[in-house]
């Protein structure tokens, strides 16, 4: 339940140099799902308005995200965090929230308690709240400073952290969230300098600068707590989708699915698997997928917002996207089915059948080499092998219509538009450019011609 007067900013107009990426660092992908997708949906889960600062890829990161406008704002110019902030700021004040509260958009991995917890404080009496976390190896991150007392008494980014000014490293770090006292801390916000080595604005420079105004600082120490912070490294990308696999797998496996060899199942966030499906490693469920009890799915496959109903099976090696199982239908081994690929009750398709935008009737077989692209096939009909629908004239996609009960015959071509009649036989080896009625008997190919003398010599 989101948080009243509470508004999130995300932070997503970096590049992520050490990414070695051409895409924004938002949009680095953690099994299947963007870096933003993950932030921002944890925001929304603790907050009732939720705004996105974007800079570097901004065009990229407002089409892969169309669901966060309109509250993307601009930052034409990355001149650091704190100036991110500021560019938002005129949003946050006119939104009326009490509260705003300030995530990084490379944190994928920090979960609603977390934010809740830091929430509370605030609101407890704190102007500014942060998390913090003790590390073995503090590395690139912001130093939090404490005085003798341990009250926080600012943070240091790390290239401006030095031991003979500030004392030895403690190896607490700034974790990069915030709440922060929308009254309380707009003085101070708008008051920050570039007076460091990057010559930036930093957000971390709030804590220092509330200290010195007299605003009430907490830092809610963590420790060693590597889901709060940033990912800045494709070893920490594989990293932390690694342990949000892992994370993933043993709450499927807690409630009730069957798993085998889990340790090689990726499935994603958005992915809906009932307790009672069974699930073969080396596997990917990603998207809006959902599978059904009694579901199966078979090794190295790849299955994206598809719907498995209960009894279906998808067999090894089959790829699915946009696809929909019905009970009792079966796909693969070594299938492809695109989007709006639909197999019906006691449908199958086998291998090397790729369906597109078709439908396949109750009872309905393709077993095996077989093309079906804007295709509806009726209940009962059997597509032999070699059969394509030739659905594209090179300017327009055509539909195929195949009855119920009809057969066509192997290496038969179906030239689109054209319809093929309930219970009607297509020759093998046909090019079929017109209507065959019901119950007919079609056969288009040339006459066979045996001639003598193959290889004879003169």
């Amino acid at each position: 339940m989101p948080y009243a007067n509470t508004i999130a900013v995300i932070l997503a107009a970096g590049k992520g140099t050490r990414m070695h990426s051409d895409k924004p660092k938002a949009l680095q992908t953690l099994l299947g799902e963007t870096m933003l997708h993950y932030v921002a949906a944890t925001a929304a889960s603790v907050a009732s308005q939720v705004l996105t600062v974007v800079g570097h890829g901004h065009e990229m990161v407002r089409k892969a995200h169309p669901e966060l406008a309109p509250g993307f704002i601009l930052q034409a110019e990355q001149k650091g965090t704190g100036h991110a902030l500021q560019t938002a700021w005129s949003l946050v004040r006119a939104s009326g929230a009490t509260h705003c509260l300030v995530l990084n958009a490379d944190a994928p991995l920090v979960t609603p308690e977390d934010l809740a917890e830091l929430m509370n404080s605030a609101r407890e009496g704190s102007d500014i709240a942060f998390l913090s976390a003790v590390l073995p190896d503090a590395g690139s991150f912001g130093r939090v400073l404490r005085g003798s007392d341990g009250e926080v008494m600012g943070i240091v980014e790390a290239k401006d952290y030095d031991p003979a000014r500030f004392g030895a490293d403690t190896g607490e770090v700034n974790t990069g969230l915030f709440c922060l006292s929308v009254s309380a801390v707009e003085n101070v916000l708008f008051s920050l300098t570039s007076a460091n080595r990057a010559g930036e604005y930093y957000i971390t420079d709030l804590v220092g600068n509330g200290v010195a105004a007299g605003l009430q600082i907490h830092a809610l120490k963590r420790e060693a707590a590597l889901d709060l912070l940033g990912v800045n490294s494709p070893q920490e990308l594989a990293q932390a989708e690694e342990r949000l696999r892992s994370a993933t797998a043993q709450r499927l496996l807690e409630s009730g699915v069957l798993l085998h060899q889990p340790d090689l199942i990726v499935v994603g966030p958005r992915a809906v698997v009932e307790p009672g499906a069974e699930l073969t490693g080396p596997c990917r469920i990603l998207g809006a997928t959902t599978i059904a009890r009694g579901a199966k799915v078979g090794a190295f496959s790849q299955i994206t917002d598809s719907v498995l109903e209960s009894g279906s099976e998808v067999r090894e090696f089959s790829h699915l996207e946009g696809a929909h199982l019905s009970p009792g239908s079966a796909a693969g081994p070594h299938a492809r089915l695109r989007p709006g690929a639909k197999l019906k009750e006691g449908a199958k398709v086998g291998n090397f059948v790729e369906m597109k935008k078709s439908v396949l009737g109750p009872g309905a077989k393709a077993g095996h080499l077989t093309y079906l692209g804007d295709t509806e096939v009726g209940a009962g009909a059997n597509i032999g092998a070699g059969t394509i629908t030739c659905n594209y004239d090179g300017k327009h996609k055509h539909a195929t219509h195949i009855g119920a009960g009809a057969f066509i015959g192997s290496n038969t071509a179906l030239v689109a538009p054209v319809r093929v009649g309930d219970n009607a036989l297509v020759g093998a080896g046909s090019v079929i450019t017109k209507d065959v009625p019901d119950q007919a008997l079609a056969i288009a190919r040339a006459k066979q011609s045996n001639l003598e003398g193959r290889g004879k010599k003169s």
